[in-house]
């Protein structure tokens, strides 16, 4: 297995599928981690595949102590304020320096919901049905105490309603929902359904070729910079014609650490509410 691993990613849908091969997980919102035991201690990357240990020691302590060498972990750092997930707080420990990031852990301290299994003692399981990297995660999780524990999970369609309808006030927005005999791979895999409220946000830049753009990067009303997902055409179309008009940008990073080519201002596009890493983009404004 490559290291930084390339992750899994999940496209968003307007409403949970159902059928007997669907799985369901809730969306716990934070900074998405791959955990890495090795013989020699714990290694994490981001995403875009920053190595990111220093900004959550807490969690590579626990790894250290509840993984065997040659486990692989993907899943979510996130960090509970008053009983509710609060992505500002663990953005700002995901994004700090070693320095800061020891100060943020006294005053946020994190924890790993993991919701696959990549590896165990070596073994390669990404080739492997969810249903089987399930199973192997919660062998490898049975005697793990927080801050690492996995993700609930359940194949009953409307035990993931409750989820989907109860759980907002916990900053759970949404359900990611997994076929059973699906393997893990890089591309767009899995669905998520969120509470599908729009906001309007500002183009900032864009990812892929300046004709046809794959995926922009937006402004939120928060302040937030976000890479959207994959684009439809008709937004990639109006996109290009922002690019030409705008003339060369510079290269930039998101919040997230992920790079793209900035472009002028002017362009709001609709998003949904709610958006973490990749915003959601459904028309141009």
């Amino acid at each position: 297995m490559e290291f930084p691993v390339a992750v899994a990613l999940a496209e968003s849908v307007p409403t949970l599928p159902t059928g007997a091969d669907w799985w369901y997980e809730p969306k716990f919102d934070g900074q998405r981690l791959v955990m890495h035991r090795t013989e020699e201690g714990v290694k994490c990357h981001a995403r875009s595949g920053r190595t990111v240990t220093t900004a959550w020691m807490e969690l590579v302590a626990a790894g250290q102590g509840a993984l065997r060498p040659g486990t692989v972990l993907d899943g979510e750092a996130v960090v509970w304020i008053d009983g509710r997930l609060d992505l500002a707080a663990a953005e700002a420990r995901g994004n700090a320096t070693p320095r800061r990031a020891s100060a943020l852990a006294a005053e946020y301290p994190a924890y790993y919901a993991v919701w696959d299994c990549l590896a165990v003692d070596g073994v390669d399981l990404r080739e492997r049905p969810y249903r089987e990297r399930r199973a192997a995660l919660l062998d490898v999780l049975a005697d793990a105490q927080p801050p690492i524990r996995p993700v609930p999970a359940t194949d009953d369609a409307e035990v993931a309603r409750v989820w989907f309808e109860q759980l907002q006030a916990q900053g759970v927005e949404g359900v990611v929902a997994k076929r059973a005999e699906s393997p893990y791979r890089p591309d767009l895999v899995w669905q998520t359904a969120r509470h599908s409220e729009t906001v309007d946000a500002e183009v900032v830049g864009y990812v892929g070729p300046a004709v046809q753009p794959l995926r922009v990067v937006v402004r939120l009303p928060d302040g937030r910079h976000l890479l959207s997902q994959t684009v439809i055409a008709q937004v990639a179309a109006d996109m290009a014609r922002h690019i030409t008009d705008s003339g060369p940008g510079r290269r930039a990073r998101t919040d997230d650490g992920e790079t793209y080519t900035t472009t002028g201002r002017g362009l709001v596009v609709e998003v949904v509410a709610g958006t973490t890493r990749h915003a959601t983009v459904t028309r141009v404004r």
